[in-house]
């Protein structure tokens, strides 16, 4: 009898053990054919956030973090898949890297869904027109055509096997958010390719937009359309705030922003804001100290302070950081050093950025109209090594002038690194000292760029 008492509390401590619940999925992969030894895992709500996973004879096991969102996109070679990972969930997943979309299979704990996002993809890839036809199409042919597109993905949605109720729910909101994304771009985007800059859309489309709310976390964290409507609400109030208060764009978007109610809405579009305007801002402490005030992720705030002290290092008068043995299109090396004596003119860039080449004409007038003076043209190029030819072609077809360096590392370079340069085109200005006059100098086309000229007496 004792040994039954025993017996049944130990049943009854079993019993009343609370379950552990873990905070991470374990994801497993098998690719066939494929000669790569890495596969990069991101989070689709912070892209910036990615892993690098090892592949041993094509097969990989890992285990992935849920925060934020159960979202993921995997990129190996030229093959990317979306996948879906909750808590607790244990997702296997095979292809053949030589035709991923036709071989791949999803196994597992809320596989269904991976299926689905990957279908859903390939039917989307079905229902696409060139953006420049869509945009171009009168409202009425517009707003008929998104909704058509609407209704298939909402019939392609409840025809799928096997998805949970709150993935339905969710998914559907998205869906919505995707046709009111659309519907909030078409006055700019019609504006821009019918070349008719008075355009306004009508009350039909205004109306089904004037109402929607911005505070929702979960509709937030799911979907990248509700994200994108988000912030350019935010956007919009934020260019009213420039031009009732007289202040600059970057300013005004993050006091817009310190009005968020929601913490992790508001948290994610700071971040999302500072992380690149902060190296751009023209006024360093006015921008670091509104960003902390209405910042209360310290994840993210200690990022953006270590990126502040960095940049105060290139304030004006400061001796610029350093770059040794560059390649020189002319041929030989350069070497920072070697530029004293000057003002130097930089433009970073690269054979594949748009806004690069697009400031290459201004640029070739700004050369011509100095090239007589203390100044001297520096072109560093941020291509990658297996670009050198492209870069070398486009010298020549382009007839660029100045002086064409290309740097050691492409992005990782450690002059680019040191300059915490995020986005290109950069232009910076340098005296003849070597010390900074402007970190973010203005661009060719902007005439603020020959109005510095003239005030330094170059």
């Amino acid at each position: 009898m004792k040994k039954l008492w025993f017996f049944f509390i130990a049943i009854a401590i079993v019993s009343c053990k609370q379950e552990v619940k873990v905070d991470y999925a374990i994801l497993l992969g098998k690719i066939e054919n494929t000669s790569s030894s890495k596969i990069t895992l991101y989070n689709t709500y912070d892209t910036s956030n990615k892993k690098e996973l090892t592949l041993e004879n094509g097969q990989f096991t890992d285990t992935v973090k849920i925060n934020n969102t159960s979202k993921f996109f995997l990129r190996q070679g030229n093959n990317s898949i979306t996948v879906f990972l909750a808590e607790g969930d244990k997702l296997n997943f095979t292809y053949d890297a030589n035709k991923a979309d036709s071989t791949l299979v999803f196994t597992g704990e809320n596989s269904a869904i991976s299926t689905y996002l990957i279908k859903k993809r390939n039917n989307n890839k079905e229902l696409e027109i060139d953006m420049k036809d869509l945009y171009s199409l009168k409202e009425a042919g517009f707003v008929s055509h998104l909704l058509e597109v609407k209704k298939n993905q909402n019939d392609f949605l409840y025809n799928a096997a096997g998805l949970s109720e709150n993935f339905m729910k969710n998914e559907t909101s998205n869906i919505n958010y995707e046709y009111l994304s659309s519907l909030s771009n078409y006055e700019n985007y019609h504006s821009y390719f019918s070349k008719n800059r008075d355009f306004k859309v009508s009350d039909k489309i205004s109306n089904q937009l004037k109402d929607l709310s911005f505070e929702n976390e979960e509709d937030f964290k799911f979907s990248r359309n509700y994200r994108s409507l988000t912030t350019n609400s935010y956007q919009k109030k934020a260019t009213t705030l420039v031009e009732s208060d007289s202040l600059t764009s970057d300013i005004a978007y993050l006091k817009t922003l310190a009005t968020v109610k929601n913490d992790e809405i508001k948290n994610k579009l700071l971040y999302d804001a500072a992380k690149y305007e902060v190296t751009y801002t023209a006024d360093l402490e006015t921008y670091y100290a509104l960003y902390s005030k209405a910042s209360t992720n310290k994840e993210n705030d200690a990022k953006i302070t270590e990126s502040y002290h960095k940049l105060k290092v290139l304030a004006k008068g400061n001796p610029s950081p350093k770059f040794t043995d560059y390649e020189n299109n002319a041929g030989g090396t350069i070497s920072f050093d070697d530029l004293k004596g000057k003002y130097v003119y930089m433009d970073i860039w690269a054979t594949w950025c748009g806004p690069c080449i697009a400031e290459i004409p201004f640029l070739k007038k700004v050369e011509k109209l100095y090239h007589t003076k203390n100044i001297e043209f520096l072109s560093i190029s941020i291509d990658d090594v297996k670009d050198h030819e492209k870069w070398q072609k486009m010298i020549i077809d382009k007839e660029l002038g100045g002086m064409q360096l290309l740097a050691d590392n492409n992005w990782e370079s450690q002059f680019i690194q040191d300059y915490l340069i995020k986005g290109i085109p950069r232009f910076i200005l340098l005296d003849p000292k070597g010390n900074i006059v402007s970190a973010n100098a203005p661009r060719p086309s902007d005439k603020k760029l020959t109005e510095l000229f003239d005030e330094l007496k170059i």
